[in-house]
């Protein structure tokens, strides 16, 4: 068992958390979570020793052996593909070296004869014989063909050691596991084998990730970063946010009696534990779920944007219709002969291996871009606005943040715009920041307001979940799925194409593939 004991963590005068005291039971997963900088991957750290805490201790029951998945996707480019994998399991791996530098001396004595001796039988009692065809068939079930087991790792791609790393951490049946964004770079078929992998996994797993649809599929708990404290809460994701949702409206009704507080709170748990699927992992989340109590929910200390797309007016009839869009970019065809029709109420999730080719069919339909053949036709009533992947373009002018979304405002007044942005959490002086120091997310925050100022009716997405926080991440969720215009969009975040989408269109395999379902009904059959 993985053991945290008054654990605290300060930079300087700041302090991460502090306090920690944890026991991390085997057969659970942990979903850890926070804010930006809340210390998530600091965390996972201190535990695998990384990093000394400032105060406190983790302890691991002895016997035991921790592996973490390593970042460093360059660190083993000398190493072979198997032996890259064995390395998961240090001590195995050394013992492995150790025989053969025994066995390969010229003038091997009976000292080295006793020696060898006893690495056999601690290469035994670690399964040692098995060990390269137990990895070959880990790489196998992660994707990475035989023949490629052999190549060193700089002789690979970089989408290969992404899994060749993964296969590493989850070699030999580690009693904990460390896994911080385990996804990040990972095609669709490898997450849902690493998502049962871990639904069936008998030891103790820990994983930092910001997608929420594998976070809800492998957590029992969740270990909430929050308040300068570490919280472990029963159930997935979706439990704790909508149970921290609760939480606080209970809070605001102050004069609503416990007996009605609880009452809501069981048909609440009741709610989640009947949507439990038949897997281990939703079994223990249900019998969790069963015994917690009012006072063991808290409400969150986040802050979660305000996004709410409003259209001016009601789409008409007629939308969009694509008529054999194609077009070459550096010599290479990237659309050829795209054809659909958008009908109202669709919102659809375009998908392709091809991000050139996303990219470039939402600049057609955003009149960014001429296609080389082929037309595009709104109705009459519609009104667009886009969300590129690459803003920067929009951020080149020297000017604060309250000028900014200014231009794009019907109304200049400054007390409405700095509303509005408060709103995206750019409040006091946030609103007076220059365009140019902006990170990643702020940005995307800044032109998700661009597009609700914009009144448009018909919104164009492509990869708008990148650079955010989960916080942000659910807010253009909701507003996405509660907006009452047509909606065309990309995006890597499982659940937001999900609970979004009604209708899919696949550009793989040089065709156009359309169905009126969503999401995880389409990937079904294409997996069958």
């Amino acid at each position: 068992m993985l053991n945290t004991i008054g654990v605290t963590v300060r930079f300087g005068k700041r302090v991460l958390f502090e306090d920690v005291n944890i026991k991390f039971a085997k057969g659970n997963c942990y979903g850890i979570i926070g804010a930006n900088g809340a210390g998530k991957s600091t965390f996972l750290k201190v535990l695998s020793g990384e990093l000394e805490p400032s105060k406190g201790e983790v302890t691991l029951d002895k016997g035991e052996r921790l592996s973490v998945l390593k970042q460093d996707h360059f660190a083993y480019e000398d190493f072979r593909v198997l032996d890259t994998v064995i390395m998961g399991n240090h001590e195995l791996y050394k013992i492995m070296k150790d025989k053969d530098e025994l066995y390969s001396k010229p003038d091997f004595s009976e000292e080295d004869g006793m020696k060898a001796a006893k690495l056999e039988e601690r290469f035994a009692e670690l399964d040692g014989w098995n060990a390269e065809s137990d990895a070959a068939t880990l790489l196998n079930e992660l994707g990475i063909e035989t023949s490629l087991h052999d190549k060193l790792m700089k002789e690979i791609d970089a989408k290969d050691k992404v899994k060749v790393l993964l296969a590493q951490a989850l070699f030999g049946n580690p009693d904990v596991l460390l896994l911080d964004e385990p996804t990040n770079d990972l095609d669709i078929k490898t997450i849902y084998w690493l998502q049962e992998f871990l639904i069936n996994f008998d030891n103790t797993v820990l994983v930092v990730s910001h997608d929420r649809y594998f976070l809800n599929k492998v957590c029992t708990h969740i270990a909430d970063v929050d308040f300068g404290k570490i919280k472990v809460y029963p159930g997935n994701y979706d439990f704790w946010y909508e149970s921290s949702q609760l939480a606080l409206k209970q809070m605001r009704e102050q004069n609503k009696k416990k007996e009605e507080k609880i009452k809501e709170l069981q048909e609440f748990i009741a709610r989640f534990s009947a949507n439990a699927s038949k897997s281990k992992q939703a079994t223990s989340r249900k019998k969790s779920l069963e015994k917690i109590e009012l006072d063991e929910i808290k409400p969150s200390n986040r802050k979660y944007p305000y996004i709410d797309f409003k259209p001016d007016r009601e789409p008409g009839k007629e939308i969009l219709e694509v008529k054999n869009i194609s077009k070459t970019l550096n010599g290479e065809k990237v659309l050829d002969n795209i054809s659909f029709t958008v009908k109202k109420d669709d919102k659809i999730a375009i998908l392709s291996d091809s991000e050139i080719a996303k990219t470039t069919l939402f600049q057609i339909i955003a009149g960014e871009l001429e296609p080389d053949s082929g037309e595009i036709s709104f109705g009459t009533t519609i009104s667009h606005d886009y969300f590129p992947k690459d803003n920067n373009y929009l951020f080149e002018d020297d000017m604060i943040l309250v000028d900014w979304l200014r231009q794009y405002s019907s109304d200049p007044d400054e007390t409405y715009v700095r509303s509005f942005l408060g709103r995206m959490l750019f409040s006091g002086e946030e609103a007076l920041k220059n365009v140019s120091v902006l990170s990643g997310g702020e940005k995307v925050r800044c032109v998700l307001s661009k597009l609700m100022l914009s009144g448009a009716n018909f919104l164009i997405f492509d990869e708008p979940t990148n650079h955010l926080d989960m916080e942000s991440i659910t807010a253009l969720n909701e507003g996405m799925t509660k907006f009452k215009g047509n909606l065309i969009f990309t995006s890597h975040d499982h659940q937001l194409t999900q609970t979004v989408a009604n209708k899919i269109i696949d550009l793989n395999n040089n065709k156009v593939v359309i169905r009126e379902c969503e999401y995880d009904q389409y990937l079904e059959e294409i997996n069958k």
